[in-house]
């Protein structure tokens, strides 16, 4: 028996269950199956341009900034000037993230590398899944394509998100997510970025950069 094993045969005993019973497996295929969904704030519930707004409005008050690009591949372009306008050395750190791999990052004085961070880079940029237009939050999946450590470690996250990906409500996203990837596919995480890390634990002064990056730049595509 492993660890595993022991931990839910602890469960079932403290529960008085076996955990074969067909009336409970049923209750948790249908609860898996059908991924109801729970209540939807009215706010995301929104169209076209103003759905995008919202989500710049939101995601700038949560201390992102925005930058709206009119193709995809006008974003390493937006990048260098971002990194440019910080005062930041002109290297980024990417994943395998094919989308990224088809921007023109050659026609930019920008030095790109591949791979994982390990807490040595200062500036990475990935590419979003999708973003949330009710919190202006980002959901970012983990994987090769976009690891991670480069949404975590660095301190200047940079995000690729296309308009299109921009939806109103959680609910939706997860709709989304199970489609794209299979509810016996899913990524190994799913992170949530609102704005950069920030904590007023001590004495109620705000600080940058806690737990993770400093600073959250978003690059919109539009279209």
């Amino acid at each position: 028996m492993t660890a595993r094993d022991e931990i839910f045969a602890t469960i079932r005993r403290s529960l008085g269950v076996k955990g074969t019973e067909a009336p409970r497996r049923h209750i948790v295929q249908e609860r898996l199956e059908s991924a109801p969904k729970g209540a939807i704030p009215q706010r995301g519930q929104l169209i076209g341009e103003a759905l995008i707004d919202l989500f710049k409005t939101q995601a700038e008050a949560a201390m992102a900034s925005v930058v709206e690009v009119d193709s995809a591949m006008d974003a390493p372009a937006a990048i260098a000037d971002y990194l440019r306008a910080s005062n930041l050395p002109a290297r980024i750190k990417m994943g395998d993230d094919l989308r990224l791999a088809a921007m023109p990052w050659g026609d930019t004085a920008l030095e790109v590398s591949k791979g994982r961070s390990d807490g040595q880079d200062l500036a990475a940029v990935n590419h979003a899944f999708a973003g949330v237009a009710e919190t202006g939050t980002l959901t970012m999946t983990s994987g090769p394509e976009n690891p991670s450590t480069l949404n975590l470690l660095p301190d200047y996250a940079i995000v690729v998100l296309q308009s299109k990906d921009v939806v109103g409500d959680y609910e939706t996203m997860w709709a989304r997510l199970r489609e794209a990837y299979g509810k016996g596919q899913m990524p190994r995480t799913v992170n949530w970025i609102t704005g950069p890390s920030r904590s007023a634990d001590i004495e109620q002064t705000l600080l940058l950069g806690a737990h993770g990056p400093r600073s959250l730049h978003i690059v919109l595509v539009k279209g």
